[in-house]
């Protein structure tokens, strides 16, 4: 069956409830091999106290279903997913593939990755493996053929689960076999060797290539490795990776109709991502994302808030699915901190405002034993009479309420999302080479920081990419985008031209696709849209601030220019890039291009956003939110669903009419909503929304 994203999802949550009735997903990864066998029934019973519909199984079992190399053993598994299914809780079957067994890697030593130091893996963890290697990808295959033609007709299975978490673990891999991939990968990327030096700007220090065989991928050296080099490898690694799945993904297909799916990572917590996620979505029957806070950020709802747009972009703004978060703490950060009261309702539901179609946890029953021991669970090591047994409780039933949530989209206050952020893979892979002008200018940090300005306003965002087409939005930002193509540039440019309003901010359209400087003057690609000449950078010093004429002071960054054509909105004052612009505004076609040459501070921001939003004529849901509240809106079939989550400390009341699922209170033109509460309030759409 061929699906889109929204077919997916639609196929799925029919299948949750009772004759068809569509369901929110509500469940998490079930381990039931990690258990004596006679607790698998009072996990079931549990399950249906909880309202649990879905579960992963599967995912690390590869040890159990293969114990010796073509010898298969399904007992347990079969009896596993018939109590399932008996008991009308439906599965998100895992192929298996993520973890290889001792006895693989024993046997196949040379399948283990390699660090950039030329230290060879060992085994003992998990995803001990190399994606290039041909003996993994082989093993994987036949796992995969014999999991797939086993149960493809079992009735409890719904979904296909493809490994765990790409990369997490294992990429990139410097061995000889990524070696050999590396350089077949860049044969067909540039044909020539010449094509090749030309593109990595090997005349620089001596490092011009004669042959495909002397290159390596990008190991330690003795100081910084071609920076071209570095962002092709993280390419490949990507595509790589993805031709695992791929291969996979097709042997269960051939056996099975019910969608395919692997479990992104969003962000990743704002380190190296080494997937690119915009192109393995195109893949996927069903996008899903699992997403851990940072137990110490003080703003994590908001950092949850934005992993969660990012994933319907990835999705192209159709119903996702979150495969993993957590109950309360997890095993991994360096303070593992625990959820507060209330704290996993609201973050569950932040993920359903803003797409997820259901709401899944790692894992069911917390582990007695292995490394994630102390990772929280549905059902905790304390049992059934606990704060987080009891909030699961309580979720499932919340998540029963809003079933008729689900296939809706999100929407903004004229009825769709008015507002994009671009977040292209390369420009952030690129920004974060070395030997850069500061460590402060960080894409995922500035983007992070124009996206919380729109959460704070109440004003929903979309992610896209350069090249998307922009013409549905009223105002795009590209925060840092440092590496921007030809077609990227040309598109953005375009967007402007035809009455778009685009923001561009600083250390953007520096560098081609191939990392080479644009030259002239700075923003390179985007200097005669934005209408300025910056000449050069001056970074700031740890702590230090730069003060502006307007918009409060600029952090980490400023600039020595001057405007062209551009109108400015505020400038440098001190310091020695005095009467700098710092913000400026550009008539470009039948729109508006803006420049913002430092990182503003969020009151700065803020007012700058509503420059920005009476120019594009883009509207909050609410307005005046109050502080730490955050709303989002799904819509369908002339149907609204508002979300309102306060994450503050102080009841609050909101100007909303309709009727409130949760409670099943039916609003008099006002929500009142205690501290750490959630409500979702039906109502229907206006006329002039409904387009």
């Amino acid at each position: 069956m061929d699906f889109n994203n929204t077919a997916a999802m639609d196929y799925i949550t029919a299948r949750l409830g009772s004759e068809g009735s569509p369901m929110l997903a509500f469940g998490g990864d079930y381990n039931p091999e990690q258990w004596p066998e006679e607790t698998w029934e009072e996990d079931v019973r549990l399950m249906r106290e909880a309202g649990v519909n879905l579960v992963s199984v599967g995912i690390f079992s590869w040890s159990l279903v293969e114990p010796a190399e073509g010898v298969y053993e399904f007992g347990w598994l079969d009896r596993v997913l018939d109590l399932l299914d008996a008991n009308g809780i439906r599965v998100d079957l895992a192929n298996a593939t993520a973890s290889p067994p001792p006895w693989f890697s024993h046997k196949y030593p040379q399948s283990l990755p390699v660090t950039a130091d030329g230290v060879r893996h060992s085994y003992g963890s998990r995803q001990a493996f190399a994606a290039s290697s041909s003996d993994y990808r082989r093993a994987a295959a036949a796992l995969t053929e014999q999991i797939a033609s086993r149960y493809k007709d079992h009735p409890a299975v719904v979904m296909w689960h493809v490994h765990n978490e790409y990369g997490c673990h294992n990429q990139p891999d410097y061995s000889d076999g990524a070696a050999a991939g590396f350089r077949s990968w860049l044969e067909d990327r540039y044909g020539t060797i010449e094509a090749l030096n030309d593109a990595w700007g090997t005349a620089f220090w001596s490092q011009r290539y004669t042959a495909w065989e002397e290159i390596l991928p990008p190991r330690t050296s003795g100081t910084w490795v071609n920076p071209t080099q570095q962002l092709d490898f993280a390419r490949y690694s990507s595509d790589e990776l993805l031709e695992c799945y791929k291969a996979e993904a097709a042997i269960i297909r051939f056996h099975s109709p019910h969608p395919v799916t692997t479990n992104f990572m969003g962000f990743n917590m704002g380190l190296h991502q080494p997937v690119d996620y915009w192109r393995w979505a195109e893949q996927m029957d069903v996008v899903s994302n699992d997403h851990y806070l940072i137990a110490e950020d003080t703003r994590k709802f908001q950092e949850l808030a934005a992993t969660a747009d990012l994933t319907r972009g990835w999705a192209n703004g159709k119903p996702w699915l979150l495969m993993e978060h957590s109950t309360s703490a997890v095993n991994w950060q360096p303070r593992n901190i625990a959820k507060a009261p209330g704290e996993m309702l609201r973050n569950a539901l932040q993920h359903v405002a803003r797409g997820a179609d259901g709401a899944l946890f790692f894992q069911w029953r917390a582990s007695r034993a292995g490394a994630e021991k102390f990772h929280s669970g549905m059902l905790p090591h304390a049992g059934t009479d606990t704060k987080v047994w009891r909030e699961v409780v309580q979720l499932g039933q919340a998540l029963r309420s809003l079933a008729e949530v689900s296939g809706s989209v999100v929407t903004g206050a004229s009825g769709r999302v008015d507002v994009a952020i671009i977040h292209d893979t390369g420009a952030r892979w690129a920004s974060e080479l070395d030997s850069h002008p500061s460590v402060d200018a960080s894409n995922v940090a500035e983007t992070r920081r124009w996206h919380d300005a729109f959460y704070r306003a109440g004003i929903p965002t979309d992610f896209r990419q350069s090249t998307d087409d922009l013409s549905g939005y009223r105002l795009v930002v590209a925060p840092m985008q440092y590496l921007v193509t030809d077609s990227g540039a040309a598109n953005l440019d375009a967007y402007v031209r035809a009455g778009g309003h685009l923001v561009v901010t600083y250390f953007s359209g520096i560098v081609d696709e191939n990392d080479h400087i644009r030259l002239g003057s700075y923003p390179g690609a985007f200097s005669g849209l934005l209408g300025v000449q910056m000449e050069e950078f001056f970074p700031l010093r740890a702590g230090e601030s730069v003060e502006l004429s307007r918009f409060g002071d600029g952090s980490f960054w400023s600039e020595l220019g001057q405007p062209t054509t551009a109108e400015v909105l505020a400038e440098a004052v001190g310091g020695p890039v005095t009467g700098s612009p710092a913000v400026t505004r550009n008539a470009a076609g039948d729109g508006r291009a803006y420049y913002v040459a430092t990182s503003l501070a969020p009151e700065g921001m803020a007012a700058l956003l509503a420059l920005l939003c009476e120019d594009a004529g883009v509207e909050p849901l609410l307005q005046n939110l109050p502080e730490d509240v955050e709303v989002a809106r799904r819509s369908k079939e002339g149907t609204d669903w508002t979300f309102v989550i306060n994450h503050s400390s102080e009841r609050v009341q909101l100007p909303i009419s309709g009727l409130e699922l949760i409670g099943g209170e039916d609003l008099g033109g006002a929500l009142e909503l205690a501290a750490g509460s959630v409500a979702v309030v039906r109502s229907p759409r206006s006329p002039s929304e409904a387009q």
